[in-house]
């Protein structure tokens, strides 16, 4: 499992101008499964991604094609985690403690 912290890297103004094509992007990562949770950070410079794959590179490539990134906005930290406890919902992401 990972959490992506997106931080905004240019003005909101330029952030909100590839807000549609960003959140589209959500919305395909959702239907495919990858991401379990979005949001924006709480001030307003930046966002966090709840996602699972099947390892980093994949995350890291998924990432790499986010409008906010492309279009110079936003810069991404990757943190992944062995989710050993978790919701009854996502039962089917814990993994075994090692």
């Amino acid at each position: 499992m990972f959490v992506l912290e997106l931080t905004y890297t240019a003005p909101l103004d330029q952030v909100d101008a590839v807000l549609a094509a960003h959140v589209a992007w959500l919305d395909e990562q959702y239907a495919q499964g990858v991401f379990l949770a979005s949001g924006r950070k709480n001030p307003r410079d930046g966002g966090v991604i709840l996602a699972v794959a099947q390892d980093r590179a994949r995350i890291e490539a998924i990432a790499a094609t986010d409008p906010f990134v492309t279009a110079g906005v936003c810069a991404y930290r990757v943190t992944e985690f062995a989710a050993t406890k978790t919701a009854p919902e996502l039962d089917r992401y814990r993994e075994s403690p090692s």
